[in-house]
């Protein structure tokens, strides 16, 4: 499993305005396999991911979805718990 949470904090709240998730995700994982498991596990169509890894030592990866989705629907589903 590539994605460890959904980030629930102000700026992660913020992109879902934009249809952006932001996840914490593994360090190893590629933006291919973050693709792969946000399209399996969810049923939707990615637009673009983008990843860095913060201070904290921790990978995160901003996944804007297509118009045809919404990432606030997929953040209630998940309830912040992956």
């Amino acid at each position: 499993m590539v994605l460890k949470r959904l980030v629930s904090s102000e700026k992660g709240v913020r992109e879902l305005e934009n249809n952006i998730l932001l996840f914490v995700v593994e360090k190893n994982s590629t933006k291919d396999d973050i693709r792969k498991e946000i399209e399996s596990k969810f049923k939707v169509k990615v637009y673009s991911v983008k990843t860095f890894n913060n201070l904290q030592g921790e990978k995160r990866a901003y996944i804007k979805l297509t118009k045809e989705h919404s990432a606030s629907d997929i953040a209630d589903k998940i309830g912040g718990a992956v």
